[in-house]
C-alpha cells in the first residue's frame, strides 16, 4: 500500500493465480476419483451430513482469513469452541438457552478483544499471545467443567444443529449467511479495507493517518466470536458438549485460509478462497473416511497439505 493513497480508493488485490488454478483442479479430480470409486459420495445423505460437516471449519476460517490478512494468527480458536460449548449448554440449567448462547458469544468476543488488545497495543507476536490465550482458555474450561455436558432444552438442538429450513441444515444456512457478510466487510467498508491494507503495509496505514490498532482489534474480535458460533452450532448438532473438543481445529482452519489463497504473514486471502479451502478439506476427509482411512493419516496429509500450499506459494510472500 502507498501511503499517499487514500484508503477509500485501495482495494484489495483480487485475480485467480495458477497455484489456486492447480489446487482447484486436484480438488475437482479428488472429487471425481470418489465419485467414480464410491458409492455414496455424491448421495444426498454423504451431501447433507458434509454440509453441516463443515460448519466448524468454515466459521473458524472466516476468523482466521480476517487475522492472518492483518499479519496476524489466533491459536486460541480450538479453546473458544470447547467453552463456548460449554457454556451454551451448561448454562441452560440456569437461564433460557437463547441467554445461554449469548453469553458464549460474549465469551467468545472477550477472548478476541483479549488477543487484540495483547497484539495491538501491548506489540506482543500474535502466535505467542494467541498461544498464551489458548492454554490459559483451556484451563479455565477444565475448571468449569471437567465433565461433559448436555443441553437441558431440547429446542436447543432440534432448531439449531438438526433443523432445517428446506433440504438445507439451519448451521449450513448460518454459515452461508456469514460468508456474504464478512465478504461485504473486507470489501466494501474503511475497516475492511484497513485490513488488507494493514497484512501489506502496517506502517504506512499509520502514516495515513488510520488507527491501525482498533482494526486489528475488531479482526481479533470477529474471529473469537465466529469460533463461539461455531462451537454453539457444533454442541447443537452433536447434542453434548466436551471441554476435550477443539484440540487442533485452528490448524484446519489455518490450512483453509492457506489452501484458499491466504498468505501466512498478512495482505493475501479472500472469502471466496477460503470457501474453496473449507470444500477442499471437507472433500479429503470425507474420502477418506469412506476409505476407512485412520484418522493418524488423515492428520499426516492435512499436514503435508499446509506444506505444499505454502510452498507453492512462497514466492508471493
Amino acid at each position: 500500500m502507498d501511503k499517499n493513497q487514500p484508503l477509500t480508493r485501495w482495494r484489495p488485490p483480487h485475480g485467480i493465480s495458477v497455484t489456486d488454478l492447480g489446487f482447484a483442479m486436484a480438488v475437482l479430480l479428488l472429487i471425481a476419483f470418489a465419485s467414480i470409486a464410491t458409492d455414496t459420495f455424491l448421495t444426498e445423505r454423504n451431501l447433507v451430513s458434509m454440509s453441516r460437516q463443515i460448519v466448524t471449519n468454515g466459521l473458524l476460517s472466516l476468523g482466521m482469513l480476517l487475522v492472518i490478512l492483518t499479519g496476524g494468527i489466533d491459536l486460541s480458536v480450538g479453546s473458544v469452541v470447547a467453552f463456548a460449548g460449554l457454556l451454551a449448554t451448561g448454562l441452560q440449567a440456569h437461564m433460557p438457552w437463547p441467554l445461554a448462547i449469548l453469553v458464549a458469544l460474549m465469551m467468545g468476543l472477550a477472548v478476541g478483544a483479549v488477543n487484540g488488545f495483547l497484539v495491538a497495543h501491548c506489540r506482543l507476536q500474535a502466535f505467542i499471545a494467541t498461544l498464551a490465550t489458548m492454554g490459559s482458555l483451556r484451563g479455565l474450561l477444565y475448571m468449569y467443567s471437567d465433565t461433559p455436558q448436555y443441553p437441558v432444552d431440547p429446542l436447543f438442538r432440534s432448531l439449531l444443529g438438526g433443523g432445517f429450513i428446506g433440504p438445507l441444515p439451519v448451521p449450513t444456512l448460518l454459515f452461508a449467511l456469514a460468508l456474504p457478510i464478512v465478504w461485504f466487510y473486507l470489501n466494501h467498508t474503511v475497516s475492511g479495507r484497513a485490513v488488507y491494507a494493514i497484512g501489506v503495509n502496517a506502517e504506512a496505514v499509520r502514516l495515513a493517518g488510520i488507527n491501525a490498532r482498533r482494526h486489528v482489534m475488531a479482526a481479533y474480535m470477529a474471529s473469537g466470536c465466529l469460533a463461539a458460533l461455531a462451537g454453539v452450532l457444533l454442541a447443537s448438532r452433536v447434542g453434548v458438549a466436551q471441554p476435550s473438543v477443539g484440540v487442533g481445529y485452528e490448524l484446519d482452519a489455518i490450512a483453509a485460509v492457506v489452501i484458499g489463497g491466504g498468505i501466512l504473514g498478512g495482505g493475501g486471502g479472500t472469502v471466496i478462497g477460503v470457501l474453496g479451502g473449507v470444500l477442499a478439506l471437507a472433500a479429503v476427509d470425507n474420502v477418506l473416511n469412506l476409505f476407512n482411512v485412520e484418522s493418524y493419516y488423515q492428520q499426516f496429509l492435512k499436514g503435508l497439505i499446509i506444506l505444499v500450499a505454502v510452498l507453492a506459494r512462497r514466492k508471493k510472500v
